[in-house]
């Protein structure tokens, strides 16, 4: 019996070890801000890599935005990468050239991982034990706050809670005036006004335009549903709305949702949309920020159109009452 308990407890950590992200070395602050750019073939999805954590911060600041920073090359990250060079007259095919990497690096200054002071607003909470699975469940809460303070810093300097673990090793982030490293990505400049989006429901992307009709910034996004398709044509922004609450209508029968009657939800950044809701011309259609930044332009929306809560947030600065959205399905 004891040899078969050791047998189960050597499975469940090898299962353990395998589920973790592989951290590649040199993932520290200044191994971010060192780091060149990655030459031949690029790391691999399952790993965090320095150069790629950097090359992901570098395109968060150029308003190039590779959804959540994880250190990981993913979908959402090439997307960014192949508009920002397509922006600048260059090419990405799979390589980041040194033109590439140069004209990203002087879209913005400063280091891409600096120190931060975890403020008392950072950790007072309060905090949620766990975000119910079901949104019948979340009805009855009092707000949709964040489950930890980790979560909270994660999501203000745009990171996954995995990197930011990495860059902080044995941090617990629950005491105000500990430093830790983090993304720097705070924009404290004026938001571009926006003249025009355009959500392309094939890419799964959301571009903005100014009045010259030159690209402004870009997001990976997660559009529409089975349930409920997202619309054609073009409509208007009629309001911004931020920290709304969400009413449910029972008429859309999103999965796994079996109320027969409507119910609202509490404000909150684990909100179903986010912390800001910019409604469109269209009966129940918006653009939204997400509880799980991980997953846009992953996992299907109920209709709208998802991006992070910090992308969410940059778009609704900049667009006004009547701002023309307009949904294009573009060739691969």
């Amino acid at each position: 019996m004891f040899r078969h308990f050791l047998v189960v407890r050597f499975a469940f950590v090898l299962l353990l070890v395998s589920a973790a992200p592989t951290v590649a070395a040199g993932l520290d602050a200044a191994g971010i801000n060192d780091a060149a750019a990655p030459t031949g073939k690029l790391p691999g999805r399952p790993q965090i890599s320095a150069s790629i954590a950097k090359l992901e911060i570098l395109l968060d600041r150029a308003h190039f935005s590779p959804g959540e920073i994880d250190g990981k090359l993913g979908e959402n990250a090439q997307k960014a990468l192949t508009a920002f060079a397509a922006a600048n007259g260059l090419s990405f095919d799979k390589a980041v050239t040194a033109e590439l990497w140069s004209r990203l690096a002087a879209a913005s200054e400063g280091p891409a991982v600096v120190n931060y002071t975890i403020a008392d607003a950072d950790v007072k909470g309060p905090f949620l034990a766990k975000v119910p699975a079901k949104m019948e469940r979340m009805q009855d809460l009092p707000a949709l706050n964040y489950t930890s303070a980790r979560e909270a810093l994660a999501e203000k300097f745009h990171m996954s809670e995995a990197l930011l673990q990495a860059l902080n090793p044995g941090q617990k982030f629950d005491k105000a005036g500990a430093s830790i490293a983090v993304a720097n990505v705070l924009d404290t400049g004026a938001s571009t006004p926006v003249a025009r989006v355009e959500v392309d429901k094939t890419r799964q992307t959301l571009s903005t335009f100014d009045t010259a009709g030159k690209l402004t910034a870009f997001y990976p996004a997660t559009v529409g549903s089975t349930e409920k398709p997202t619309p054609s044509g073009t409509l208007k922004v009629t309001a911004v709305n931020k920290n709304p609450t969400y009413r449910y209508n029972p008429k859309y029968k999103f999965k796994g949702v079996k109320s027969t009657k409507p119910f609202t939800i509490k404000p909150g950044p684990n909100n179903p949309v986010g912390s800001v809701w910019i409604n469109l011309s269209a009966e129940g259609y918006g653009i939204h920020g997400t509880p799980d930044p991980g997953k846009v332009s992953k996992a299907a929306s109920h209709g709208c159109i998802r991006l992070t809560n910090w992308d969410a947030q940059h778009v609704a600065a900049g667009v006004a009452k009547g701002t023309p959205v307009t949904f294009v399905e573009s060739t691969q």
